[in-house]
């Protein structure tokens, strides 16, 4: 019966390995991550200690030195499993982490001469094989659990295949000693079926690095859509907003005057006196900083939530949204104050400018005209 069972276990242990060997290698050949190169290699070489163990099986080897050699090379292989596995963890709790999958192989294959040389009889060799993998896997998820990484399937995984590990290294050691509240026919159970009990939780480990991995592209997925959001909307920033002057330029005034059209407003069209002559005679620095004085003066003048555009080269344009012209014009007589106090090379900066007010739902287009004309109309004949 424990024959049968035994056969049972290992071969489901065996198909169950080879599956989750070829779709970690398929996987991480898709998505070329770096955290998922400990686990892909964890499961090769479960497969390989599970290709010795058959060999140990079918080949019975009776002298010393093949023998050792099939015990280092399952010792070496199923360590290396479980040290995959933790380093796969430790990956995740810290992705910067250096990899030390050489080094741990350099030190699993060094310790493994030990078992090699000492442990022949299946009893020890369970013993220690399966004390080094309680021991690993629950530290392992003591860490991932310590971290706060959000890896629930993955932590009970490591934790339930520790606890396999603690009860087969108890059932194994039975066998070497005699415990007399283990009855031998349970034992004898335990140890026939116990691979497909491992089985069900490396599928648990596996179902947790998947998720974990998917999580964490969900995440940069998400942290690159909010930086393209934030991109956009600083590119859009740059398109709707004039260098020079630090203002919104034309491109929003479809909007500011949709607004407009809801609310009514006193349109003022401004535009600068001999700004040609300043570049001629002072040059483009003087110029710009004309232009940079007079953006200035106008945000200062009027109210925070009036619209002040750089229309067009010299050419300014505000919107006072909600207010008619009278409520609005004494603000015009504070830009030409603070310009006053302000002069360029020595010159007070000049200005037309020409006003329309644009009842609810009037006629926008009609009210930029009559400001724009009206602006033209005060400039000094050329």
């Amino acid at each position: 019966m424990e024959l049968l069972l035994w056969r049972w276990s290992t071969s489901a242990q065996v198909a169950s390995a080879l599956l989750i060997a070829v779709f970690f290698s398929v996987l991480g050949r898709s998505m070329r991550r770096g955290e998922l190169r400990h686990f892909v290699q964890a499961w090769q070489a479960n497969l390989v200690a599970l290709v010795v163990t058959i060999v140990f099986w079918f080949a019975r080897p009776a002298s010393r030195g093949p023998l050792a050699a099939l015990v280092w090379g399952y010792f070496f292989f199923k360590t290396m499993f479980v040290v995959l596995l933790a380093l796969g963890a430790r990956r995740f709790v810290r992705p910067n982490a250096p990899a030390l999958g050489a080094r741990a192989a350099l030190m699993v294959a060094i310790a493994a001469l030990a078992p090699a040389a000492a442990v022949s009889g299946l009893g020890g060799i369970g013993v220690v094989e399966s004390t080094a993998i309680t021991l690993v896997l629950a530290a392992a998820a003591l860490e991932l659990w310590k971290s706060g990484v959000l890896a629930g399937w993955l932590t009970v995984g490591y934790l339930v295949r520790a606890a396999l590990g603690a009860v087969e290294a108890v059932a194994y050691g039975s066998q070497l000693v005699a415990v007399p509240w283990l009855p031998a026919d349970r034992v004898a159970v335990v140890l026939a079926t116990h691979s497909a009990f491992d089985t069900g939780a490396e599928w648990m480990i596996a179902l947790g690095c998947v998720l974990v991995v998917y999580r964490g592209i969900q995440t940069e997925l998400t942290s690159a859509n909010s930086r393209l959001v934030e991109a956009k909307e600083a590119l859009q920033e740059l398109a709707d907003h004039d260098s020079l002057t630090g203002l919104a330029n034309r491109r929003v005034m479809p909007a500011v005057l949709r607004q407009a059209f809801d609310t009514g407003a006193t349109i003022l069209f401004f535009d600068l006196n001999d700004f040609k002559r300043v570049n001629d005679t002072h040059g483009h620095e003087a110029g710009d900083e004309c232009l940079k004085r007079f953006a200035t003066a106008l945000r200062s003048s009027f109210r925070p939530a009036d619209h002040v555009i750089r229309y067009a080269g010299d050419e300014f344009v505000v919107v006072a949204a909600g207010v008619e012209p009278p409520q609005i014009l004494e603000r015009v007589e504070q830009v030409t104050a603070r310009l006053t106090a302000e002069p360029v090379r020595g010159d007070a900066i000049q200005f037309a400018v020409g006003h329309a007010y644009l009842p609810v739902h009037g006629d926008v287009e009609a009210a930029m005209r009559s400001a724009d004309e009206q602006m033209y109309r005060q400039k000094p004949s050329r």
